[in-house]
């Protein structure tokens, strides 16, 4: 048994939550997100402010889904009235970011800059080394994160590139360390 899937979820106020034909739409302060459903396998209704989700049968993909489906609508539930956000840290001499008009430009040690454009519902910030990704959508967000930092990962020997704030990057011994240390 789902030990998310089982829990109610709560709807706050000011959120509207409707299920129709198998769509999920949750509309809030900051915006509007629908989902699909698997509606054959999962049944969701809707009642008093609380949402109550079952699977139809017994099925591996339906109890698989069940829990999966109760974290997808709690993050729109959260995203349409928090939304969500990651910080990036540029780390190197030379290295930094900015915004110009809605993309985002990094200069990353390359021979040209990078122009990142954003998805819809994305806005990029950038304060001094940090990048500051928000929007409503939490896999929107993530995905930019991932493809910024993909960009230009953090390197094991000197740490410089992209990396989530708070990230530990293991660092290797230099070549000159290394052969000291054999002697």
């Amino acid at each position: 048994m789902s030990r998310i899937g089982k829990n109610i979820i709560a709807i706050p106020a000011g959120v509207t939550v409707t299920y129709e034909h198998g769509i999920v739409h949750v509309k809030g302060l900051k915006g509007e997100l629908a989902r699909n459903i698997k509606e054959r396998l999962i049944e969701i209704k809707i009642a008093d402010n609380q949402i109550a989700l079952t699977p139809h049968t017994h099925s591996i993909e339906a109890r698989a889904l069940w829990g999966t489906y109760g974290s997808h609508i709690k993050n729109m539930i959260k995203g349409v009235t928090e939304g969500f956000q990651k910080r990036l840290q540029i780390e190197g001499v030379g290295y930094r970011a900015q915004v110009n008009g809605v993309h985002l430009v990094l200069n990353l040690g390359f021979s040209h800059p990078v122009e990142v454009h954003p998805k819809e519902g994305i806005i990029f910030q950038v304060e001094k080394n940090i990048i500051i990704i928000s929007g409503i959508d939490k896999e929107r967000v993530g995905e930019a994160a991932s493809a910024i930092r993909s960009i230009r990962k953090p390197e094991p020997y000197k740490g410089k590139g992209v990396r989530y704030e708070g990230e530990v990057v293991r660092r290797k011994a230099g070549k000159k360390a290394a052969t000291t240390a054999g002697k």
